[in-house]
């Protein structure tokens, strides 16, 4: 009777309303107290509504709409929604780069941009969760998922390019040069066409029209900023008693970020939460770097990630670097040794080259450093190796 009531209810979960939705979030939340009410009322009933109700949230995360939970969860190798797209996000900037260095260049072209992420979500959520068969939630992100997640964006995403090659005759001495121009096309699907792609029956496509329907709720998801891993959630419990509310703010906003925005050479951000551009495919245009000139999904570097972190923490009032980057940060620091570093400290590499924040210490007592690396092409948290210097914002009070 439970198999059935739960398979019942897992296929009504697909054909909920846009109301109900709305509301799925919500009867999570619910779930302890309305449960502390259904004990106190005594009597034979109480059983019975206690296991539609856990039915009920279990069929709902179980299916597609499973996906609106997708933040919730603190589980070891768990990552908040936004953390798989920038996963995502990396695999896509690693082809592209591939294309672009794979010779020298007199120009790159790119036209196009990546399937919608908001649909590419919903097809997942639809094809993992809705399938007749083998089916699995996506309330959860994890290795397993983020895999499917990627089959379905490049499902949806592809990546063709041509080389043009242009000879330019010389005269005289001029022996003439050739000129090679790089054109990279991109093409999404819609989930419209996934539809078809993936043959989707009834229910399959009325799950994903609800779903498309709720673009403001995954959108939230993707954006959301206050969702951590559970590794990044172990160093906020870990933080020391007494820290002064600015610092641990720093720390708190630092690690709202934590592989969920991926590197940028040049990308700033002042804007309070998340910036809508993040994500979206730019061309590098800040001089300095190999990656100049190229494009790639747009993020933030080192020295805008901090000033994203001190902007965010002190509600739009305080830019650390003024405008400038790691070298400016550093020149509104007071310098202090390794043994004085406290979480909000700022580190740097050699000449300033690199930027970041100690977020706290680990189990052996070392200290944990949140940056935002090129080498990872995100928002990491490691230990200080590379880092030769400290120093102290003056902007904490203590």
């Amino acid at each position: 009777m439970l198999q059935e009531s739960a398979q019942s209810g897992r296929r009504a979960s697909k054909r909920l309303g846009s109301a109900a939705v709305q509301a799925v979030k919500e009867i999570g939340k619910g779930v302890a107290s309305a449960v502390s009410s259904i004990l106190s009322a005594g009597g034979g009933a109480v059983v019975l509504v206690l296991l539609m109700t856990v039915i009920l949230v279990a069929a709902i995360v179980a299916s597609p709409f499973g996906i609106l939970f997708s933040n919730e969860s603190r589980e070891a190798g768990v990552v908040p929604l936004s953390a798989a797209v920038a996963q995502v996000n990396y695999e896509f900037n690693e082809r592209l780069e591939t294309l672009q260095t794979a010779d020298d260049y007199d120009s790159i072209s790119v036209d196009g941009q990546a399937a919608d992420w908001i649909e590419v979500l919903a097809v997942f959520a639809v094809k993992v969760a809705g399938a007749d068969v083998d089916a699995t939630d996506v309330a959860t992100m994890d290795a397993d998922r983020i895999a499917r997640l990627k089959a379905v964006f490049w499902d949806m995403t592809t990546i063709t390019h041509r080389v043009e090659i242009i000879h330019h005759p010389g005269s005289g001495d001029d022996d003439g040069w050739t000129e090679r121009n790089l054109y990279i096309t991109i093409t999404a699907k819609t989930a419209e066409e996934m539809k078809t792609e993936y043959h989707f029956n009834r229910n399959q496509i009325a799950a994903l029209d609800e779903l498309l329907e709720q673009r403001d709720l995954l959108r939230e998801l993707i954006e959301d900023v206050y969702s951590v891993s559970g590794d990044t959630a172990a160093l906020l419990r870990d933080l020391p008693e007494g820290l002064s509310p600015e610092r641990e703010a720093v720390v708190r906003t630092a690690c709202s970020l934590v592989g969920k925005v991926n590197y940028f050479w040049g990308g700033k951000s002042l804007v309070i939460g998340w910036d809508a551009r993040w994500g979206e495919l730019r061309q590098v245009t800040a001089a300095g770097s190999s990656t100049t000139g190229t494009y790639r999904p747009y993020g933030t570097d080192c020295s805008g990630f901090v000033d994203w972190v001190f902007y965010n923490q002190s509600g739009g009032g305080y830019v650390i670097g003024h405008g400038g980057g790691a070298t400016a940060q550093h020149s509104y620091c007071t310098d202090i040794s390794w043994a004085d570093a406290q979480p909000g400290d700022l580190v740097f590499y050699p000449d300033n080259s690199h930027v970041g924040i100690v977020g706290g210490r680990d189990a052996n007592g070392e200290l944990l450093i949140i940056h935002c690396a090129s080498g990872y092409n995100n928002v990491v948290i490691t230990g200080k190796e590379g880092f030769t210097s400290i120093s102290r914002p003056r902007y904490y009070t203590i």
